[in-house]
């Protein structure tokens, strides 16, 4: 369908600017002739929109509440009386006597006498002479003359020119591109999430559970439970800025820095060294080696030796091991086992059904038509008035153009097909 439409367009364009070129030509032979000057006019596409309206629906959630009959088990608990048999251990304490040999080590005292001599050494002093050889160092002084050269610096002074540089601070006028948000504030639609989650029952399938009070394994039916309920989100429309950036030209004024030369003259000591040579008196010390002798009393120390009786008397500690008997009690502990019996209360929960009536919330989503304003565009051809002069130049010129343009759209509509004039 739609390739029909666009050949139809294409064959209707080609007769339109077959008319246009024909009339243009017309009036460029009677241009050319003479007769008169006749208006001309030129093909021009332009964009028309047009307004359509549609309708639309927005989902809305409602919440509603409904009542439904639900069968609950409610635990019913009950006090038992039962008895636990138990073994306990009783201990039976005996006293008995028997015989314990043990050892005692008994003191005896003996005196023995004790040979302590020992010898002592005695130093005996003596005095001596001897001999002896020691070498002395004679100084021996000698004055002689040397030549001495030394540098001394004259000062010379001249005039030179040095340049000096100083910064100048020159104010320069530049344009600056500065950005302004010049922006609005546009709807924008958001998702707010409800309040937080509430107690409500919810329906779950039977499973095998745990009781928490006597920790058994048990089945629980399917039904209601109270549990906690979560909203859905909710649309919002609220206010957000839309920034648009705008660049701006400032004129900015800086103060660059500009280096400044001059000349200056200055004065300059400059000093230059000379060679000077001097005689300088030096006296040398020289030493001469002499041997000498000298009596020299020295002291000499000899030992001597002694022995010093010495005789000790001395206690000496003897142990002498010997055998005793004690009667010792011992006590004997055995253990006689008893069998008791202890009653205790457990409380047993039974499930009993029990009828109720409950509301449940429901969300329920309805639509609501909303009606929308769009525009589409399409294109029509507007004959535009071309000014030209009456001798004909304009008219040919004009002419050759609408040839050009016939031959460009017949060009275009044997390559592209259909697609040359699909607007909508």
């Amino acid at each position: 369908m739609r390739t029909f439409r666009g050949w139809s367009l294409t064959i209707l364009l080609l007769a339109v600017l077959g008319v246009t070129s024909a009339s243009v030509f017309e009036s460029n032979v009677a241009t050319a002739q003479g007769v008169d000057c006749a208006p001309a006019y030129r093909m021009q596409c332009q964009t028309v929109y047009d307004e359509r309206q549609v309708t639309t629906y927005k989902l809305v959630s409602e919440t509603i509440c409904e009542q439904q009959q639900v069968t609950r088990q409610v635990p019913v608990w009950e006090t038992q009386t039962r008895e636990r048999r138990y073994t306990v251990a009783r201990p039976v304490t005996e006293t008995n006597m028997r015989e314990e040999r043990y050892t005692v080590q008994k003191q005896v005292w003996e005196t023995q006498i004790r040979d302590c001599s020992y010898n002592r050494v005695r130093n005996v002093t003596e005095t001596q002479m001897r001999k002896e050889c020691y070498t002395v160092q004679r100084p021996v002084w000698e004055t002689s003359e040397r030549e001495e050269r030394y540098t001394v610096m004259r000062p010379v002074t001249y005039t030179v020119q040095q340049e000096r540089r100083h910064t100048v601070m020159r104010p320069v006028v530049t344009c600056q591109t500065q950005y302004v948000d010049q922006g609005c504030y546009v709807d924008q639609v958001s998702f707010v999430q409800s309040a937080p989650a509430r107690g409500g029952l919810i329906r779950v399938a039977a499973s095998p559970v745990i009781n928490p009070t006597t920790g058994l394994l048990q089945y629980q039916r399917p039904g209601l439970v109270w549990a906690n309920v979560q909203a859905p989100p909710q649309q919002v429309v609220r206010k957000v800025w839309k920034p648009n950036l705008v660049a701006q030209q400032v004129q900015v004024t800086r103060y660059c820095p500009q280096v400044v030369v001059q000349k200056v003259p200055v004065q300059v000591c400059r000093m230059q060294p000379q060679q000077m040579v001097r005689k300088v008196p030096v006296r040398t010390c020289r030493m001469v080696t002499e041997q000498r002798e000298r009596m020299v009393p020295h002291t000499v120390c000899r030992q001597v030796t002694e022995r010093v009786e010495r005789k000790v008397p001395m206690r000496v500690c003897k142990m002498v091991c010997e055998q005793r008997v004690r009667k010792v009690p011992v006590t004997v502990c055995r253990w006689v086992q008893e069998e008791r019996v202890e009653p205790y209360q457990v409380r047993v929960c039974k499930m009993v059904e029990k009828q109720e009536t409950i509301n449940v919330q429901r969300t329920v989503c309805r639509k609501v038509p909303v009606t929308h304003t769009y525009r589409v565009p399409r294109t029509v051809m507007v004959r535009v008035p071309i000014e030209q002069p009456c001798d004909g130049t304009s008219a040919r010129v004009e002419s050759k153009v609408s040839e050009g343009a016939l031959k460009l759209a017949v060009r275009n509509s044997l390559t592209d097909g259909p697609k040359l004039l699909v607007t909508n």
